[in-house]
């Protein structure tokens, strides 16, 4: 054997030994606190395949700190409460720690106070309605001002859209995002007779009444425009009956913030086609990044039909940062960890990155898509990378709050009278 060749063969057998080792070492625990029956299953449970996804290809790479990632996967059965008692277990019990989950708001509320009293680490994958920043989540998807105002902008200055039909279930994510946007509006100077705000339960089905409301809006020959935080299969019969009017969407365009390719798989889109959504992720996006992921996403999970979304992209990224302030820190231990994390900067799939901020959301593209009747989008409109603000500007009582947990060790700061309102989140 050459000398060269010998520096070679030690050099493998060095590099097999650290691999080897790697994974011998105690696993690092991760919870993935999603719910796999229920409702909401539908939904989340493409986001735990993410997480194990993810742990699959860190794994590969070595595991992190010199050992190897474990899932541990519980199931909250779209149950809010059951998701506060799995949150405790798995921070408890299985002493994990960090934990990737939750999709509802209410589902993460659920779960604020236990995560806050036992100093865990929560990455929560879903745009949702801001009015919150707590020291133990990263919020990796989407604020208000990241999805619901740049999408009103659109409507008004692309597709002349000047009175405003806001529909959404009837929970604290549309409730809150509407009066974001009422207040918005009106700030614009649009009249409060041009805005007409309704709720429905989940699951709603009777949708003449409200699409009849809708339509009457435009009898003065205003363009009239719907913004929809509908959720679930609620979606279906509100688009049915849009068409069965005979309205299309230039006629009455439809903004969804719920609607993705997840939702959009399997369904006959006829009715929908030319409706828009926003998000800060397509899966038509262009992008090397995006390419690779998808690839991977349709090996990993077994099927060439599965699609990718936007709260797929946000658990990627929360996945990615966790990682690198890990790194960064030297521990796992949540406060090194979340000292380390702000500031990080990963890859983001349309071909840009996020960096997590101070207030402990991120920097996003708003991306406006029009379905297509193949059930993806095509994107009509993407901006710059946007700061998510956790506290809107458009509510008074909030545009005087910041946050800022690595400055002023407080999500709820008045910066009026420049004192921290409270440290414990608003549940």
């Amino acid at each position: 054997m050459t000398k060269l060749s010998a520096m070679l063969a030690l050099t493998t057998a060095m590099a097999l030994a650290t691999g080897a080792m790697a994974q011998e070492g105690e696993p690092i625990k991760i919870g993935v606190l999603h719910s796999l029956s229920g409702t909401m299953a539908i939904s989340e449970t493409t986001l735990k395949d993410t997480v194990l996804m993810m742990v699959e290809q860190q794994n590969a790479k070595g595991g992190l700190l010199g050992r190897p990632l474990e899932a541990v996967v519980v199931d909250p059965a779209s149950d809010w409460p059951l998701f506060a008692e799995k949150a405790r277990e798995l921070l408890t019990v299985s002493e994990v720690d960090a934990i990737f989950g939750c999709w509802t708001s209410v589902s993460r509320k659920s779960v604020l106070p236990v995560i806050e009293e036992l100093n865990g680490l929560l990455f929560y994958p879903v745009q949702y309605e801001g009015e919150e920043s707590s020291k133990n989540v990263i919020y990796t998807g989407a604020a208000p001002n990241q999805q619901a105002i740049p999408a009103v902008d659109y409507m008004a200055e692309e597709l002349g859209v000047e009175k405003w039909a806001l529909l959404g279930t009837d929970y604290v994510y549309p409730r809150t995002t509407n009066n974001i946007l009422d207040a918005y509006l009106k700030g614009k100077g649009v009249a409060e007779g041009d805005i007409f705000v309704n709720y429905t339960p989940f699951g709603h089905s009777d949708w003449s009444k409200i699409v009849a409301d809708v339509v009457a809006l435009g009898a003065d020959g205003k363009k009239v425009g719907v913004v929809s935080t509908i959720n679930g299969d609620a979606n279906v019969g509100f688009y049915k009956e849009l068409a069965a009017a005979g309205v299309s969407a230039d006629d009455i365009p439809v903004m969804a913030f719920s609607v993705g390719e997840e939702e959009l798989a399997g369904l006959d889109t006829a009715n929908l086609v030319g409706h828009l959504a926003a998000w800060n992720y397509f899966q038509t996006a262009e992008s090397d990044a995006n390419t690779a992921f998808i690839e991977e996403w349709k090996k990993f999970i077994g099927d060439e039909d599965r699609v990718t979304n936007d709260p797929m992209e946000a658990t990627v990224i929360g996945f990615n940062a966790w990682v690198a302030a890990v790194e960064k820190a030297g521990t796992t231990d949540v406060d090194p960890v979340l000292d380390a994390i702000v500031g990080v900067e990963v890859p983001n799939l349309t071909g840009g990155t996020a960096t997590v901020l101070p207030n402990h959301h991120l920097t996003k593209p708003v991306l406006i898509g029009e379905i297509r009747e193949d059930g993806q989008f095509d994107i009509v409109s993407q901006t710059e990378p946007v700061p998510g603000d956790a506290w809107t500007d458009f509510l008074p009582e909030s545009a005087k709050l910041d946050a800022d947990w690595p400055g002023k060790d407080c999500g709820m700061f008045n910066t009026e009278t420049n004192s921290c309102v409270q440290v414990q989140s608003n549940y």
